[in-house]
């Protein structure tokens, strides 16, 4: 079965959806701040006598913004590396949950629940599966 797929759609678990987005926002939001006050406090610094005898070194303005360009770039590798470790976490681990109840399910054991933690983003996935296997479980009953 081929589905069609013409556009985005971006009503679908808008709340899981906005967790998702908020986490890597906020990140970003963080690098940049981080990257901003290494500039600010690296700009602030007082021009003395150094100025005067480093204009002949300097040519470029770049030369002055290399090590904030590189702190920042630093700033969010970081950054980004801690929320690509730790965020597919948050959605591995009830995945992971899910798929060995699903096996104990295959294995006969029917009456096994899916259980999940409150705050774990699949949440809602699992009651559904839950929901789902509690209606096929009273159709066969019914045909017994």
């Amino acid at each position: 079965m081929k589905y069609n797929r013409s556009k985005l759609n971006l009503k679908v678990k808008r709340q899981f959806q906005m967790w998702l987005l908020s986490r890597i926002v906020g990140t970003i939001l963080l690098s940049s701040l981080v990257a901003a006050a290494i500039l600010f406090f690296y700009a602030r610094q007082e021009v003395g006598s150094s100025f005067y005898e480093a204009h002949i070194k300097i040519r470029h303005v770049s030369d002055l913004l290399i090590p904030v360009v590189i702190a920042g770039s630093l700033v969010s590798l970081i950054s980004g590396t801690l929320l690509a470790i730790f965020l597919p976490q948050k959605i591995a681990g009830p995945i992971f949950r899910i798929e060995e109840d699903l096996r104990h399910i295959q294995k006969g054991n029917h009456d096994k629940e899916i259980k999940l933690r409150q705050g774990d983003p699949l949440h809602d996935f699992a009651e559904t599966i839950n929901t789902t296997l509690a209606v096929l479980k009273a159709g066969s009953a019914k045909k017994d």
